[in-house]
């Protein structure tokens, strides 16, 4: 665990690196870009585009997936009663401070007609902006797709590893290496099957289907801890806990984000 954290933690900083350049260049070139936000905002009865902005969101969401895949690595946190809540709360409030500046530098720097027309609209903000070649922020890509692809074969291979354990899948999966001690078996599965979906499907479906499953799967488990707190059951000692109004927000909102573009539409 320790390797895998550093090494995403290496691509990770990269990543970031990336997108801070094009934030920090973009208010460079206009520093009065964000007096502009107001205009960038639909109308609240501009139903096409608010159903546009809502399958946009479901897609989007793919580039949140990750703040809570450290919950699978619960076990190596010393105090995760006190950990756990603290880094995916301050891992949702960055992400979701840096994409929406990026977004706003986009919106601000090149048409809107230009950017949908783009099949590379981050690499043609960052050659504007900066001049330098938008090949810079491609590899700065690969290496953010690396960090995903690394982040989930460690969160995908402990939840398969956690469940043989517990005789809800096959024992083979909970076999570890004599001498790493990883679930080496769980581990290459996932590898195998992760491979196969990024070749056979594209790219822009790959990450609807997953933001939509991983929605869905959210949506349940806030209506399952809703469905616990009216029952009334025992809080575990230590166990962190959040007001019956929690989950019930978080099952509105995913469902708002599976169906409403579909409704509105």
């Amino acid at each position: 665990i320790k390797e895998s954290v550093s090494f995403a933690a290496i691509l990770t900083v990269l990543e970031v690196g990336g997108l801070l350049a094009i934030i920090a260049a973009g208010i460079w070139s206009d520093p009065g870009m964000f007096r502009m936000v107001p205009n960038t905002l639909p109308a609240p009865d501009d139903g096409v585009a608010i159903a546009g902005i809502l399958s946009a969101s479901v897609i989007a969401y793919f580039a949140f997936i990750g703040f809570d895949d450290v919950v699978n690595l619960v076990e190596e946190a010393v105090d995760p009663a006190r950990m756990m809540p603290c880094a995916i709360g301050i891992s949702l409030v960055m992400v979701t401070i840096i994409y929406w500046l990026v977004t706003i530098v986009a919106l601000n720097t090149l048409p809107i007609a230009e950017l949908a027309a783009s099949r590379a609209p981050i690499g043609l903000l960052f050659e504007r902006l900066t001049g330098f070649s938008p090949l810079v922020i491609t590899i700065i890509a690969i290496f953010a797709t690396m960090n995903g692809v690394v982040i989930q074969v460690i969160m995908a291979a402990r939840v398969a590893y956690g469940l043989s354990s517990k005789g809800h899948l096959p024992h083979f999966l909970s076999r570890v290496h004599p001498t790493t001690r990883t679930p080496y078996i769980a581990t290459g599965l996932i590898t195998v099957v992760m491979l196969a979906f990024a070749l056979l499907v594209q790219l822009d479906q790959l990450a609807q289907w997953t933001s939509q499953i991983i929605l869905s799967v959210f949506a349940l488990v806030n209506l399952a801890l809703f469905r616990i707190k009216m029952r009334g059951d025992p809080i575990p000692e230590n166990g962190f806990r959040v007001p019956l109004i929690v989950p019930l927000f978080g099952t509105l909102t995913c469902l708002a984000l599976l169906f409403a573009p579909l409704v509105i539409g």
